[in-house]
């Protein structure tokens, strides 16, 4: 649950992205308070996965401003002007927002550990005994110690993608944004991600959560926030988006995933 109710974790200000003429995200401004759990939903083509690119810079955004703990993302005064950041400075900045994709992207001709501390040891500068230490502490945490040594290709859906998470926790982030984690994955391995997602709910880990997982988003979320066409229509707590809805797109969304 949220610690801090003055001061956000991150906070989004009238952030706007074009790819060319597209405009996918038309001014989201958002904030997210230590230890919350943030779910976002929405139709695909919403802009819920640009939204999280730009929050950690994959993306640049066309216009508005991204802080973390009262520090821009991205960009620096010099001069009286604002300016990109140098990509050094930017991997240290990305390196407290850990990101957990739909395709997992861990490198096949690695091993499991070799996966988890390649971040450490090369970005933070943690001796290869120390990230191996803290890596087999994460590979316990979701549940496959056993698994140091195999290669991505001998893992299946769901153990790859728990990989993919120690992978990110790796780093120790102060936010972890998860982009639809479930929707590569078979029905049987969806749980046992989601499972691992619950618990680091329950450690207070602050987390945003592009998902179509709507019990997770019930359960789990502090807040829910449903986009459409590149705006936020609503948000609020579960039981209001997802049980009381107040806008007819959202119905209508909410409709169609019970029917599907």
């Amino acid at each position: 649950m949220p610690l801090d109710s003055v001061n956000p974790l991150l906070e989004i200000r009238d952030l706007s992205k074009h790819f060319g003429h597209n405009e996918v995200l038309k001014g989201i401004s958002a904030t997210v308070q230590a230890g919350e759990v943030v779910c976002i939903i929405g139709p695909s083509g919403s802009g819920k996965s640009t939204l999280l690119r730009c929050i950690n810079f994959l993306e640049r955004p066309t216009g508005g401003e991204i802080y973390l703990d009262g520090v821009r993302v991205g960009m620096k005064q010099h001069k009286g002007q604002h300016v990109a950041i140098t990509p050094r400075e930017l991997a240290r900045q990305r390196s407290a927002i850990g990101m957990v994709f739909q395709t997992f992207n861990l490198f096949p001709h690695m091993t499991v550990l070799q996966n988890i501390i390649e971040a450490p040891v090369r970005v933070r500068g943690h001796s290869a005994q120390a990230a191996k230490a803290s890596a087999r502490d994460l590979l316990a945490k979701v549940n496959l110690s056993e698994k140091a040594d195999a290669y991505p290709r001998q893992l299946s859906g769901g153990q790859q993608q728990r990989v993919a998470i120690a992978r990110a926790l790796a780093m120790g982030p102060r936010l972890l944004l998860f982009d639809e984690p479930t929707s590569a994955l078979d029905p049987e391995t969806v749980g046992e991600v989601l499972e691992v997602m619950r618990q680091l709910a329950r450690e207070g880990l602050t987390m945003i959560v592009v998902t179509h997982e709507m019990g997770f988003a019930r359960d789990v979320g502090d807040r829910v926030i449903f986009m459409d066409g590149g705006y936020i229509v609503e948000e609020g707590s579960p039981t209001l988006v997802l049980e009381t809805p107040t806008h007819q797109r959202t119905r209508q969304f909410l409709a169609r995933m019970i029917a599907g």
